[in-house]
């Protein structure tokens, strides 16, 4: 990283360089080897660690260094001055993980601070921001900024700057941490028309056009090739519901073998399947497993005295223990699931598939009778008739192509399926949008399901 970091641009002694999460000081002991190692000049260094420990770490570590400057405090909401070069490694922390307050106080003071963000996006911004003219910055992220929907506005910023490499490194870089990461090179450049050079992990390179709109990588990164899809009919377009299934937060509790399950559960159980269940040397889904579903068939919860043998079950002091101890029993029920229960949509003709697979594949419940897990994706067309012709298409090599390029990577060559990119897939001109049912139509489709 060092080395991309001078390539062609050798450092003077008045170039100021910053890490702005140095931790222990890898980074800034990688410039000083740079240095020693080509005869070069050493910048001054300044790293910032908000971690009191880490800091006093590095601060004695290069306490012989008269340019080099260690700063106890938070590089996000701390003043600093431009600098020349920039590196470093930005914590990889979820907005699930900082304390309400502190996730509204960075939404104000950050473009790139929307949806589920992590702070890696905001180290990115504020970083650019602090990149002189003519500067150049180096990052090692993980890889999802290029194409999920919470990076998007970091994505439009970097679209203003010469993003001159992205480099795939090896999954295992981090040992157990698996990140997928990505070293990123920028330049803070006007010449934002020179290409992006990506190189991919299994060695292959391509030069690209980085987008300004935001929009995806993925695709570009894959090496598709979008023959001119012509109508602009997506799948959201002609289904009534795409989704993740169920989560109960304690399928332990919920899910068992269908042979094993006392007779007098059987009223509050439903067939189930996970993505483990499908295999593509399966055609047909097979469900071997019920999951108990406490809500009632317009997926409300039911209170527990109606739950007879379920309340009786549920309300054993271990499980109930077990199901107080999830996190959604904070703020729900002790009893309810960690997802919301939309059985009126579930409970259809549909189309399942695995959540992470080596490629992409489809299978129909024609009876809608299955509850799909949170490792399997449901899609619920409006139009039941179609869904063998749409069943078809998405197991075909246009959709699998689509589906391929675009969708996130996973560990050993897999994809990871996600709603927001079916959504996205475009259908050929014979499938067309039709209406969906009325909420009343929904509420007799639901009552007709459970009672079958």
């Amino acid at each position: 990283m060092v080395e991309k970091l001078f390539a062609h641009r050798l450092p003077k002694a008045d170039d100021v360089l910053l890490d702005p999460g140095c931790g222990p000081g890898a980074f800034i002991s990688g410039v000083i080897r740079w240095a020693q190692r080509n005869g070069g000049v050493m910048p001054e260094i300044v790293g910032y660690e908000s971690e009191p420990g880490r800091h006093a770490d590095a601060r004695q570590r290069f306490a012989h260094l008269p340019n080099v400057k260690i700063v106890c405090g938070d590089f996000l909401t701390t003043l600093a001055t431009p600098f020349d070069y920039i590196i470093g490694n930005p914590p990889y922390v979820s907005i699930t993980q900082l304390p309400t307050g502190e996730r509204e106080e960075l939404r104000r003071r950050f473009f790139s601070a929307e949806g589920r963000f992590d702070l890696y996006l905001l180290f990115f911004e504020k970083a650019l921001r602090l990149l002189k003219p003519q500067g150049r910055l180096v990052f090692i992220t993980p890889e999802k900024f290029l194409y999920v929907n919470t990076a998007r506005s970091l994505r439009c910023i970097l679209g203003n700057y010469c993003v001159r490499e992205i480099e795939f490194i090896s999954e295992e870089t981090f040992g157990d941490l698996v990140t997928y990461p990505t070293v990123t090179t920028i330049d803070s450049s006007s010449d934002i028309e020179i290409t992006t050079r990506i190189r991919t992990r299994n060695g292959s390179q391509r030069n690209v056009i980085f987008p300004r709109d935001g929009s995806s990588l993925q695709p570009l990164v894959n090496d598709y090739q979008d023959h001119g899809h012509t109508n602009e009919t997506t799948l959201s377009d002609v289904c009534l519901r795409i989704s993740c299934g169920i989560a109960t937060g304690a399928d332990a509790v919920f899910v068992h073998k269908t042979r094993n399950l006392q007779p007098d559960l059987v009223h509050y159980s439903y067939p189930t399947i996970s993505g483990r269940d499908l295999s593509p040397s399966r055609p047909e889904m097979r469900s071997d497993h019920s999951m108990l579903i406490p809500y009632d068939p317009m997926g409300k919860l039911l209170p527990l005295d109606e739950l007879g043998a379920l309340s009786n079950y549920l309300s054993a002091p271990a499980i109930r223990r077990r199901l107080e101890a999830r996190t959604c029993a904070e703020r729900k029920p002790w009893y309810a699931f960690h997802d919301s229960v939309p059985l009126p949509q579930i409970l259809r003709p549909k189309l399942i598939c695995k959540d992470i697979t080596a490629k992409p594949h489809f299978w129909i419940d024609h009876e809608g009778a299955i509850v799909p897990r949170h490792s399997a994706y449901y899609i619920v067309p409006l139009d039941a008739s179609q869904i063998t012709s749409l069943c078809d298409f998405l197991n075909g090599p246009t959709a699998a192509n689509w589906l391929q390029a675009h969708c996130q990577g996973a560990s050993q060559g897999f994809i990871r399926l996600q709603s927001s990119v079916l959504k996205r897939l475009p259908l050929p001109a014979a499938f067309v949008p039709t209406k969906a049912n009325s909420p009343v139509e929904e509420a007799r489709f639901a009552a007709s399901a459970a009672a079958a």
